[in-house]
């Protein structure tokens, strides 16, 4: 399973994935084309003018706030790293624009190495449903991920588990009766035709401190 931010760099991939927070990443490979063809690298971007960078990224939404983190990011590789996208989380997280869920996509895909697991809405929500986490913060969840999961399938994890969230498991519609994972998911839906057993919740009898169980009253 691979990123479906379309990429031939980890420059690309470090533009694409900024761009990718709050939209489809179909709709940043439609962006894209038009934007590296404009700015082929590090240096060019770093000196991009603001209100034309925000018209090439518009479609992506928040483009204020993409656009200045994009200048931001390209003068932080330009000055600090010689023009190179840095390789480890230190580095790339002091970049703006950057966290922790953007470096470990761009570590695990451009540079293979895992150092973490991506943490999307898909991963947080199925790893949930999955019973893989309690946690509701992604960095909960992702200490939980890392600790149950082998360290080679760090990165190969987020991308099934993001793919499935897309495509198998959506949120509003999930489509249970094709799901592979179903027989293993606590979470998921009765199949058509599946007999439901209810579960009633019963309330606990409360006792009095010498054990016994109060009588209702009249």
């Amino acid at each position: 399973m691979t990123c479906e931010l379309e990429h031939v760099s980890p420059y690309q991939l470090l533009v694409a994935t900024i761009l990718s927070a709050q939209c489809t990443d179909r709709r940043v490979n439609m962006v894209t084309p038009a934007l590296f063809a404009r700015y082929p690298d590090v240096a060019s971007l770093a000196v991009a003018r603001l209100e034309e960078l925000e018209s090439l990224i518009q479609s992506t939404g928040f483009y204020h706030n993409k656009a200045r983190n994009l200048l931001g990011m390209a003068n932080g590789v330009v000055d600090k790293h010689g023009g190179e996208v840095p390789d480890s989380m230190e580095a790339l997280t002091a970049l703006p624009g950057v966290g922790r869920k953007t470096a470990n996509v761009l570590l695990g895909t451009a540079f293979g190495k895992n150092v973490g697991v991506v943490v999307d809405t898909h991963v947080a929500r199925i790893s949930g449903l999955l019973g893989l986490t309690e946690a509701t913060d992604p960095v909960k969840i992702e200490r939980d991920l890392m600790a149950c999961l082998p360290r080679a399938e760090w990165t190969d994890f987020s991308h099934m588990l993001i793919h499935h969230g897309r495509n198998i498991c959506v949120a509003r519609t999930p489509r249970c009766g094709e799901c592979p994972l179903y027989a293993l998911c606590p979470g998921h839906r009765p199949r058509p035709g599946e007999a439901v057993t209810a579960r009633i919740a019963r309330p606990r009898a409360r006792r009095e401190p010498n054990g016994e169980t109060p009588r209702g009253r009249a």
